[in-house]
């Protein structure tokens, strides 16, 4: 999958300084064991010799599962979610930022990620997801 998303996001892979994968709260990183945005993250980081950093943003608190949310429901969900370490706080100021994650419904929280990264400085914030959720499709008639 980082292969994949690496040739498909080659220019903006190419013109960050740093790759920040979008964070899970503790509690589901321990349920999982894994960050699958941060796997993905670092392997297009390895590949492209840029800087991966899974330190810098954080979640500061848990949100419900998306899933079954409506884009506005999303929005709230994921608002006032995320962080900046405050260690870090100074790392991001005139960076260009990629944010990674797996999956991208509505946008919200990769949004909400890019809001706080913005905040923190950030010359420009991209976004490459390996999956982008469409709409359910619905048939057309005449």
């Amino acid at each position: 999958m980082a292969r994949m998303m690496g040739r498909a996001g080659v220019n903006i892979v190419r013109d960050a300084d740093v790759i920040i994968p979008v964070p899970l709260h503790r509690w589901r990183l321990w349920g999982r064991r894994f960050n699958q945005a941060a796997f993905l993250a670092q392997r297009i980081a390895n590949h492209f010799a840029i800087s991966c950093r899974t330190d810098v943003l954080y979640r500061v608190k848990a949100s419900r599962s998306q899933v079954g949310l409506k884009a506005d429901e999303r929005r709230k969900n994921v608002a006032k979610v995320f962080e900046i370490t405050p260690e870090n706080l100074g790392t991001i100021a005139g960076r260009r930022v990629l944010l990674v994650d797996d999956v991208m419904t509505t946008g919200a929280t990769a949004g909400s990620c890019a809001a706080v990264l913005k905040k923190a400085g950030a010359a420009r914030v991209d976004v490459l997801t390996f999956t982008l959720v469409l709409g359910p499709l619905r048939p057309h008639i005449e």
